[in-house]
């Protein structure tokens, strides 16, 4: 199967080096508006080359568009009006409800699968594509009832292969439930690291004190601004909800500190604890 990746960033990247060695993809073509992401993939081993869009996709029998949603929604009309009966899109965007009310309706929507990997670090580019990202890691399947069953079992086959677990929701739960799970995560820890280098203007001796618990409760704040801001665009109405509702729960906290009532803020955090039975 030759596969076109359009975005060699860490998803691309890391999905082209994971597809090569499961022996899904003999060829792995490579779409990217920077140049040097090309030149980087290929210099990797990533790749085996890189090409414009309009020449891919007349050679590939899978394409992935690993690009910010922005750019998927962009590129993936073009894309619909072109693609062959034989051929699948897919898409691997952290949010989906837009991308799915984009293709609706298009005569060739059979031939498109939503999927979003529910994995990734803080870093971007070519050179943060690692093995194995996926391993063991959540694959979201959208609104799967409009693909074709032929395009679905490729995508179904490679998520196999990828070993990772499959999950089918439509667009709407799919931004719900990544809006608690993911993107408020990330937006608290863009605001945490505000927070601290705001902090530590006033002293510079905080990061003297930073270790491990510090670290990783900022690592997300390292992510790109081109993948986040589309994803906070597109899943506004969400983030918003779950975002006034952490919110509240800081406002409660402070409230709890300036009254020193300390009993209800223990009673507080002991709540919270109740998140080990579903994070192990």
């Amino acid at each position: 199967m030759i596969v076109t990746i359009i975005g060699t960033g860490l998803i691309g990247g890391s999905l082209a080096i994971t597809l090569r060695e499961k022996g899904v993809a003999e060829k792995i073509i490579g779409v990217d508006q920077q140049e040097e992401h090309l030149q980087k993939a290929k210099a990797l081993n990533i790749i085996d080359e890189g090409m414009p869009l309009n020449d891919a996709l007349q050679c590939s029998d899978l394409v992935i568009l690993a690009i910010p949603v922005d750019a998927v929604l962009q590129v993936l009309p073009t894309l619909m009006d072109k693609v062959r009966p034989n051929q699948v899109i897919m898409d691997v965007g952290s949010t989906k409800e837009k991308i799915l009310q984009l293709v609706a309706g298009h005569p060739n929507r059979g031939r498109f699968v939503a999927a979003h990997p529910m994995a990734g670090t803080e870093y971007s580019g070519p050179d943060a594509a690692i093995r194995n990202l996926f391993t063991h890691k959540t694959m979201v399947l959208c609104d799967v009832k409009n693909s074709d069953e032929d395009a679905l079992e490729m995508v179904e086959d490679m998520v196999d292969k990828l070993q990772m677990r499959t999950v089918y929701m439509n667009g709407q739960e799919h931004d719900l439930h990544t809006a608690y799970v993911s993107h408020i995560s990330h937006i608290t820890s863009f605001a945490l690291a505000l927070t601290v280098l705001k902090k530590e203007k006033e002293s510079g001796r905080i990061f003297e004190l930073a270790s491990g618990g510090f670290e990783s409760t900022v690592r997300l704040a390292k992510s790109s601004p081109d993948m986040w801001v589309p994803i906070f665009k597109h899943n506004r109405g969400n983030v918003l909800d779950v975002l006034d509702e952490h919110i509240h729960q800081l406002q409660q906290m402070k409230s709890l500190l300036e009254n020193e009532d300390y009993d209800a803020f223990y009673k507080l955090i002991q709540k919270s604890n109740k998140i080990r039975k579903i994070l192990k």
